[in-house]
């Protein structure tokens, strides 16, 4: 009886453990997705700010003809 009883224990124990394991690579997958979403904002912002360059770069090489 003693030895089913630590059985218990020891299997909800263990539970636990692999609960904990299971939430952090849930985290840290949540984590990598964050992560790269903001890279690709990064990526669209730098393009936008480099398509406005070359606009402005246009109309004042217009602006001087």
């Amino acid at each position: 009886m003693t030895r089913f009883i630590f059985l218990i224990a020891a299997a909800a124990l263990a539970g636990c453990g692999v609960e904990t394991a299971s939430t952090a690579a849930t985290a840290a997958a949540l984590k990598k997705q964050e992560i790269e979403q903001g890279k690709k904002t990064m990526e669209q912002a730098q393009q936008k700010i480099g398509n406005a360059m070359e606009q402005m770069q246009h109309s004042r090489e217009s602006a001087e003809k």
